[in-house]
């Protein structure tokens, strides 16, 4: 009778492992050609930037409080700004500030504060600029739906409406308006378009009231 040695034995182990693990490796070559987008969607989601939108804009006149290398430092506010008219201090001039609006992975949004863009010579300049960054419309939106609300014995009532951007906006409305838009798919609303300065083609609407 033929006895197998401890070599024999190790070499048949080493061999049934090799084989376990090439099995294993083609099952997971195989899922990954079946699968390409997993991979890349685990990536995206992890490395996704917050989302930055044009929230708003003004026009003020502000003086030229002191110069710190090619900057303005203006008042009110205490704004830095390129001095790229060749402004001394206590030059008046008009600015136009701008504030924007951050959405984080967890949909939790923040405003920031007024921040100088730019500046202008005389009032009619800045508000031609904010008349094109700031453009009011009238659109129908998508009618997500109408509800009322009751608390002792009074009712509210409410739209809510789909914009252009995709945004959901809730509404308080007249009992009237809540029953004409009880039957609609979409109504007439007024809008303005907030441009992003350097991207025009960025914009975020904002509800404006109820296009008659």
């Amino acid at each position: 009778m033929k006895h197998e040695g401890l070599s024999g034995k190790f070499l048949k182990l080493i061999g049934i492992i090799a084989v376990i693990w090439f099995f294993v490796w083609v099952c997971q070559t195989i899922y990954s050609k079946a699968n390409p987008e997993s991979k890349s969607v685990a990536s995206s989601s992890e490395t996704a930037a917050p989302a930055t939108v044009p929230w708003d804009y003004q026009i003020q006149e502000a003086k030229v409080s002191s110069i710190d290398g090619g900057d303005l430092i203006l008042t009110p506010g205490n704004g830095r700004i390129s001095n790229d008219q060749n402004l001394a201090i206590g030059d008046s001039l008009w600015v136009m500030d701008y504030k924007q609006a951050t959405t984080d992975a967890d949909g939790k949004s923040t405003v920031s504060d007024w921040n100088p863009i730019k500046t202008f010579k005389t009032k009619e300049d800045a508000e031609k600029d904010l008349s094109e960054l700031k453009v009011e419309i009238k659109t129908d939106v998508k009618l997500i739906g109408v509800y009322k609300t009751e608390l002792s014995g009074k009712f509210r009532y409410f739209a809510v409406v789909e914009l252009p951007t995709g945004q959901a906006v809730k509404q308080p409305v007249t009992e009237a308006i809540y029953t004409e838009f009880k039957s609609k798919k979409e109504v007439g609303a007024v809008l303005e378009e907030v441009h992003d300065y350097n991207n025009y083609d960025e914009s975020m609407a904002k509800f404006r009231g109820w296009a008659q």
